[in-house]
């Protein structure tokens, strides 16, 4: 997928190190429903390896070897890094659920050498984790919690695979092997009341994206991410919401990058479409958005075989319009309707939202939902879309 927040951090790392001894704090905006900060006004001046505040860390520029499980954990060597988890889940009355989950960490400074500081709060990272469940009705929760990475408060480790940020935890149920996961989290307050306990098996993967896992997101030197997925899993557990709980099934899919620098200037945000296709195989397409409306050279995608075996998209093999949007209520259009065709895959039809607002009102505002694809081979999934603005939106 394409590269996430990368100038974002340079307000949201001021609220995590002001975070005192809990370790967490709240977001300079988010869920109480203001405006966010925009991913493109952030992200447009910053790229390539050697712009200010790239120097001295590594890049993602050729293709590597993986190394598993090494690779499910932390490269800190590199400035940006994240786990990205998605499920669409539907309960025994058919009524229909969506679960997202994410760990980002960040980096405060390259990593020259160990750290040989007395204190124990004394960090080169920082971490933060959105959670986010849609439920029947247009329901839609999501919060977001900031951690510096200090006295076990957030954290990955490789083997056996744990990802947390405090009680927010995505982890391996068995030492010495990846599958299956399970992810706890939750929130009670006063703006969200929801609850996840899924467990994740059966994968598809890991499925290596880009160029041997290497994905290029502009033509700037070192503008890629080090990128893999798992596609399909077997997803079960209960969620509760709003002090209703259900018990769900359906389908996972996992993402994982990291990188160091990604975007060019006059790329604004992307359309990211992850579908489980009926037929058995699974499709991930992307399109990076420029300035001036146009579709960067960059986009590209993947489908993957029941088994295993997977064919990289490059932009020139699908086709994405959009076809209706809905408004947010700074004004912003978010398209919740596109039509999508893979000529050389017989994929073709109309991907539609399962509810229009499934927009992330945090810190980075953002839309990630559930959507349907119709047609002759239908399928449902996830669709993430960033950059959309409502001065864009007047034009």
């Amino acid at each position: 997928m394409p590269e996430r927040w990368q100038s974002l951090w340079l307000l949201l790392l001021l609220a995590a190190a002001a975070a005192g001894g809990q370790g967490e704090t709240a977001a300079p905006t988010g869920s109480d429903g203001r405006p966010g900060l925009n991913l493109g006004a952030l992200i447009g001046g910053e790229s390539g390896a050697g712009a200010d505040g790239q120097a001295g860390y590594a890049v993602a520029d050729i293709p590597r070897v993986f190394d598993f499980p090494a690779d499910h954990g932390p490269h800190p060597a590199f400035r940006s890094e994240w786990w990205y988890l998605v499920s669409h889940l539907e309960a025994a009355d058919g009524r229909d659920y969506g679960v997202q989950f994410t760990l980002f960490r960040q980096a405060l400074a390259p990593l020259v050498g160990p750290d040989t500081a007395a204190s124990r709060w004394r960090t080169r990272q920082v971490w933060m984790a959105h959670v986010a469940v849609s439920g029947p009705d247009g329901v839609h929760r999501a919060d977001e919690r900031f951690s510096r990475d200090a006295l076990g408060l957030a954290g990955v480790r490789a083997e056996p695979f744990a990802a947390w940020l405090e009680d927010w935890r995505l982890e391996s149920v068995h030492p010495g092997q990846m599958f299956p996961l399970r992810l706890i989290a939750g929130v009670d307050d006063a703006v969200n009341s929801f609850e996840v306990e899924l467990e994740f098996d059966g994968a598809r993967g890991p499925i290596l994206q880009g160029d041997q896992g290497l994905s290029r997101k502009s033509e700037g030197a070192g503008n890629a991410s080090y990128y893999y997925s798992y596609t399909r899993m077997d997803a079960r557990g209960r969620i509760r919401l709003d002090g209703d709980e259900v018990a769900v099934e359906g389908l996972g899919w996992m993402d994982r990058e990291w990188s160091t620098s990604v975007l060019d200037p006059g790329q604004v945000g992307w359309d990211w479409f992850a579908l489980h296709l009926d037929d058995g195989r699974d499709l991930m397409v992307f399109q990076i958005r420029r300035e001036d409306g146009s579709i960067d050279g960059a986009s590209g995608g993947v489908v993957v075989a029941e088994d295993g075996a997977s064919q990289t998209l490059t932009g020139a093999d699908f086709d994405l319009e959009p076809l209706g949007s809905w408004r947010d209520e700074t004004g912003a259009a978010w398209p919740v309707s596109w039509r999508l065709a893979v000529p050389s895959l017989g994929i073709r039809g109309r991907v539609e939202a399962r509810h229009p607002d499934q927009l992330n009102r945090l810190a980075l505002r953002y839309w990630e939902g559930r959507v349907c694809l119709d047609g002759p081979v239908p399928g449902c999934g996830y669709l993430e879309m960033t950059g959309y603005t409502a001065e864009a939106s007047k034009m």
